[in-house]
Formats: C-alpha cells, sequence, structure tokens
C-alpha cells in the first residue's frame, strides 16, 4: 500500500489550484501572462534531432552529387548560363535615286532602345508607295529575338527585300550571376545588304506629286498617278501617287492616331495607284482602235467622215425611239488624223462597230489589238500589287452581267467605255510601243537594268499615221493637248475623259504620249481620278506644268545639251 501511496503522490503546484473568477488577479493576456507554460519532453527534443539529422544528410548526400558525381556536367552547363550566342543583326542597304540622292538609308539608335540601326527615309513628298516600309527585328522580354531580320512591306522594301537584307552575324556574350554583360565577342561579322540605284528622279516624282495633289485640291478630284518611262529601256524615271504616306511612320508604329487616320481614308493611300489601281481609260485607247482599224483595211486614213455630234441607230422594234450615242462636241469633216486631234467619238464609233456602209473592226478585233498592246494583261513590273484589268468582250459580259453583247456595247468599248479598265502602268507600256516602233518593254525600277522586250510587229507605214495624228493633237487647232506644245520639244500626245455614274457628272482625265517626238525617248502617263465634268483644268493641263519643269531643271531629258 504504501509503495501504491508513492506513485500516485504528486506535488501540486500554486498555478494548478482551481480558483473562482472572483479571485482570478489581472493578467496582461497581450504579454502571454496568465498562460501556463510547461517544459518539453525527452521524446519531443529527441524527434526534433532525428528529422534534422534526416534533412542534413540528404542535403549533404546531394551537395556530394551535384559536386562530385556529376561536377562536370553542372560545370558546362554553368558556363552555357554565363556565356550565351546573340544575333547581329545586319545592316540593311541604302536606296538611291539615279542622281545620288539618299532616298532609304540607316541611322544609329541614340536612346538605345534598339540593337540594330533604324531605318531611315526621306522627307520628299510622294514616295510611300514606291519605296514601302520595314518591320523591325523583335525581342522578347528576355532580350531574346524571335524576329532576327528587318521584313520588308510594300514597294522597294519588299520586292528587293533579299537584295537589301544582307546576313546576320553571331556573338557570344557572357553575363554574371544578375544578368549584366561582362563582355561580348564576335563570332561572325554580318554582311551589310546591297546599296539599291533606283531609275528614279527623286526631285521630278515629287514635283509631279506636288501638282497632283495642289491639282487635286482645287479642282475637285479623288486622286491622281503619274509615270514617265524611257521607251527603250523600261527604266522609270518618274512615278507619284497622290495620296501617299510617310514610310517612317508605318516602321516606327507609334503614331497610332496617324496611322488609324491613313487606314481609314477611303482614297486608299497605301495603293499604288500606277501599277494597283484599275480605271476606266476613255479616249486614249483610240490610238490602239486607229491602228487596228488601218491595218484591218478597214477605212482609209484619208477617208472623210462627218461628226454633227452624235450617231444616232435606228430602232427596228420602235422607230420613233432610235438609241443615240453622242459625241462630246460636233467636229464637221475629219480624215483620221483629224479625228485622232480632236477625239471624236462618232468617228471612233464607227470604225470599232460599223454603222450604215461603213464596217467596223468587232469586238474580237478590238479585243485582239488591245491585248496585242498588253491591255487586259499585268506589265510584269516588279512591284507588288500589280493588276490585270479587263478588256470588255461577249465572255465577260455574260458572266458578269449574265447577258449578251450588243452593238451599243462594241461603240462604247471603241472609245474606252463600258467595262473598259486598265491600270497607268500598262497605258504608259502600250504608249512606249507606239514611240518606238512596236517592242512592249516590261517597265522597271532599277537603274541601269534593260527590261524584257516583245517584238509585238507593228506595221511601220500604219503606225506613222496613228503617230502623226498624236502630234496634231498637240499643235493642231482644235486639238485637245494643246497644252503640251512647247518650243523647245516636240510632244505627241492624246487625252482621254471617261464618263463615269450614271449621270456621267464625273470623269476621269487622261494624258498619255511620249517625247521628243522625232527621237523618241521618254513616254508619260497622267491621271486624274473623278472630278467635276464641268472642270477645265485636267490632265493636259497638269502635265503641261510638268514639261515646264523639266524644261527648266532637266532638259537633259529633252535631249537638250545641259550647256547648250
Amino acid at each position: 500500500m504504501s509503495l501504491f501511496n508513492r506513485k500516485q503522490k504528486k506535488e501540486i503546484s500554486f498555478e494548478e489550484i482551481l480558483l473562482d473568477a472572483s479571485n482570478l488577479p489581472s493578467f496582461d493576456t497581450g504579454r502571454m501572462e496568465g498562460h501556463m507554460e510547461l517544459p518539453l519532453s525527452r521524446v519531443s527534443i529527441m524527434s526534433v534531432g532525428i528529422v534534422f539529422v534526416i534533412i542534413a544528410s540528404v542535403f549533404t548526400f546531394k551537395l556530394f552529387t551535384i559536386q562530385v558525381v556529376e561536377g562536370d556536367a553542372y560545370a558546362a552547363r554553368s558556363e552555357n548560363n554565363r556565356v550565351s550566342t546573340s544575333v547581329i543583326v545586319a545592316e540593311r542597304g541604302a536606296i538611291y535615286d539615279r542622281r545620288g540622292d539618299l532616298i532609304v538609308w540607316n541611322e544609329r539608335d541614340q536612346e538605345g532602345e534598339y540593337g540594330f540601326p533604324m531605318r531611315a527615309y526621306t522627307d520628299r513628298k510622294g514616295f510611300g508607295q514606291l519605296i514601302g516600309y520595314v518591320s523591325y527585328p523583335k525581342t522578347d522580354a528576355a532580350g531574346f529575338y524571335y524576329r532576327t531580320e528587318y521584313v520588308g512591306r510594300s514597294g522597294v522594301e519588299e520586292a528587293y527585300h533579299d537584295a537589301l537584307s544582307g546576313a546576320n552575324g553571331e556573338q557570344l556574350v557572357e553575363v554574371n550571376a544578375v544578368g549584366e554583360v561582362i563582355s561580348n565577342h564576335v563570332v561572325r561579322a554580318p554582311t551589310p545588304g546591297d546599296d539599291l540605284v533606283l531609275s528614279i528622279d527623286a526631285e521630278l516624282s515629287e514635283e509631279i506629286y506636288t501638282l497632283l495633289a495642289t491639282t487635286t485640291e482645287t479642282n475637285g478630284f479623288r486622286t491622281g498617278a503619274a509615270a514617265i518611262m524611257d521607251v527603250h529601256t523600261g527604266a522609270l524615271l518618274a512615278l507619284s501617287s497622290f495620296p501617299s504616306y510617310d514610310p517612317e511612320v508605318l516602321a516606327d508604329g507609334d503614331d497610332a492616331d496617324a496611322i488609324a487616320a491613313l487606314n481609314n481614308d477611303n482614297r486608299y493611300p497605301f495603293l499604288n495607284k500606277v501599277v494597283g489601281g484599275v480605271y476606266t481609260p476613255g479616249s486614249i485607247v483610240k490610238p490602239i482602235v486607229a491602228y487596228a482599224a488601218l491595218v484591218e483595211n478597214i477605212i482609209d486614213p484619208m477617208q472623210v467622215m462627218y461628226s454633227n455630234g452624235s450617231l444616232v441607230v435606228p430602232n427596228p422594234y420602235n422607230p420613233s425611239n432610235p438609241t443615240i450615242f453622242r459625241d462630246w462636241r460636233a467636229h464637221g469633216k475629219m480624215t483620221m488624223r483629224d479625228a485622232i486631234a480632236y477625239s471624236s467619238n462618232v468617228y471612233f464609233y464607227t470604225i470599232g462597230g460599223g454603222f450604215g456602209d461603213q464596217k467596223g473592226l468587232g469586238i474580237t478585233k478590238i479585243n485582239e489589238y488591245m491585248r496585242l498592246f498588253g491591255l487586259g494583261e499585268k506589265t510584269g513590273v516588279q512591284l507588288l500589287g500589280e493588276q490585270k484589268g479587263t478588256v470588255p468582250n461577249p465572255e465577260w459580259k455574260r458572266a458578269v452581267f449574265d447577258d449578251d453583247w450588243r452593238l451599243g456595247d462594241t461603240y462604247l468599248t471603241s472609245i474606252g467605255q463600258f467595262g473598259f479598265q486598265v491600270t497607268p502602268i500598262q497605258m504608259l507600256r502600250a504608249y512606249a510601243a507606239l514611240a518606238n516602233g512596236g517592242t512592249l518593254i516590261t517597265p522597271h525600277i532599277v537603274y541601269g537594268a534593260q527590261g524584257a522586250t516583245r517584238d509585238i510587229m507593228l506595221d511601220t507605214a500604219q503606225l506613222q499615221i496613228i503617230q502623226e495624228g498624236m502630234r496634231q493633237t498637240v499643235i493642231q487647232d482644235g486639238g485637245t493637248a494643246r497644252a503640251l506644245e512647247r518650243k523647245d520639244v516636240a510632244v505627241a500626245g492624246k487625252s482621254g475623259t471617261a464618263e463615269l455614274g450614271h449621270d456621267n457628272a464625273r470623269v476621269n482625265s487622261w494624258i498619255s504620249g511620249y517625247f521628243p517626238y522625232e527621237e523618241p525617248q521618254y513616254a508619260f502617263v497622267l491621271f486624274m481620278e473623278n472630278g467635276p465634268r464641268a472642270n477645265t483644268v485636267g490632265a493636259s493641263s497638269v502635265m503641261g506644268k510638268v514639261l515646264d519643269w523639266i524644261g527648266e531643271h532637266r532638259p537633259e531629258y529633252f535631249g537638250i545639251e545641259e550647256n547648250s
């Protein structure tokens, strides 16, 4: 009993005494007063020690594995983390005009935002569609390139991207533990892109653009375009499309408002209207119709035809309601040369579709000769976005309108109306062939290059009649291109006014031709889109001002020696 009693005996401390609430002392519980603290047991201490030993053993084993067993592998990986490979972006080639004027070049990034040269573009107006722009190389948040080169977007930057690009280089970059560059070593130097010299005269192109812009804004036209081409090589001397854009705005991509304004402009400032715009040509196709009529023996060039201002086609089903095809003026008596000079619709209705005893070419032959001169097909110019256009024919009308071809359709096609659609550069190439004697040349923009040629086998004697008619258009009283008459150079040309809309209240105004007349060197086309019919200032007037500028600043283009 005594042993049992000793085992049951336990000393009771003061804190274990139960007290009633009234006897509780005032404790600061925020400082843990009033809490009973018991000593840790030996078992708890030993358990913690065992866990610590196990963890320390695992760490020691892992450290031994990393440092000794797999030390070499991890050392190599560490070295790779310390030294990385980086791209050196190749400098893109510069672009010059034919006179050595820099159009596109590279500038160092002064603010250090980019690790490559920035593209800089000329401040001259009207070069957006011709030059295009680039998208820059891109890096991710860690500074690694996911796009390692400039990307050409539109124009020359895209068309000649491979030549301008060059080849990127490579370097080793050593960084410390916090990512700071300690040193770098070039492994492979970058190869700069090739420079490109264009056949374009930048100052002349800017002057044309300014004239297009001024005329468009002051005379109610919507847009305009123009180009001048060497009739022997296909080299484009000038190319302008209004409105245009600043390539640097697109390349930088920072000015969101300016870019949005360009995207929302219904005049399509990104469209190179010389190669990618299709428009109703009107009377500038008449020299081709006249040539076809001569070759096909439809009419003698000296045969006199009379225009009283309209051609009236009887209606066999309703004689009181004939179909009237109007001329723009009553021209009276005329031969073929006169008809070209006066741009008589009645004359070309007649030789195109026939009337009374006078037979006509018919739509099949009209199509054949239009395509002989390259209409309805791409010219092959190395600028993206070129369109084919449309030469109307019965198959086209059936496909588009599900309707039969009629005589009136032939009449309208003969004067460049109805569904006729051409690009300015198509008409430029066609007129170059009229000037050089029958060689269809592929236009290009590289200085010193020769465009591909195709001999379309024109009849020299018949062609001369067409050329004389185009010369009379400029110098003869009543000629529709008198604005081109000059003393310093002889010009041949043909104007055109294409009617638009159901009420014909708006027109496209054209002028195309070549100079010098005696020994042709350059063909030209100038186009003013969608202006008021009553406007007296058209394409001929604008081209006259272009020739004024050339005569003063580039007389060599007229074949005049600079020191004469």
